[in-house]
């Protein structure tokens, strides 16, 4: 079965409730939120993430320490270089999830609710913009 079909069958009274909500705080941070955005597509050093999320190396590193603790990256070595990748989909489907209702709040027709590829034309006539 795929981690898409799977239901979750907790409990309320589940250990697991208060677990879920240290990841959300964990998650509420705008950049451990791009951190998990620019390692959805793979492995990067820490210079490169802190060149993407426009922070400090020393600030991504706190932030990838944080991550690190959750089980949500894992790091590798390379010479003097640290490498951090997620270590499985769960920390990317709550980051994409949370993007996706946010563009509920900013958009008539969020992104994702459209085909893969509209052209200009068929957006406009959607999002209801003057063409």
């Amino acid at each position: 079965m795929s981690e898409d079909a799977k239901r979750c069958t907790f409990d309320v009274t589940s250990q697991h409730v208060e677990l879920a909500a240290e990841v959300f705080s964990l998650l509420s941070d705008v950049t451990r939120i791009r951190i998990i955005l620019a390692l959805r597509d793979g492995e990067l050093s820490v210079g490169k993430l802190a060149e993407l999320v426009g922070k400090p190396p020393t600030v991504v590193s706190q932030h990838l320490a944080k991550l690190r603790w959750a089980k949500v990256v894992q790091s590798r070595q390379e010479g003097t270089h640290v490498h951090y990748s997620l270590i499985d989909e769960h920390a990317r489907e709550l980051v994409n999830q949370a993007v996706f209702q946010a563009e509920h709040v900013l958009d008539v027709v969020p992104r994702h609710h459209l085909d893969e590829h509209p052209s200009p034309r068929e957006l406009a006539e959607r999002t209801g913009a003057a063409s």
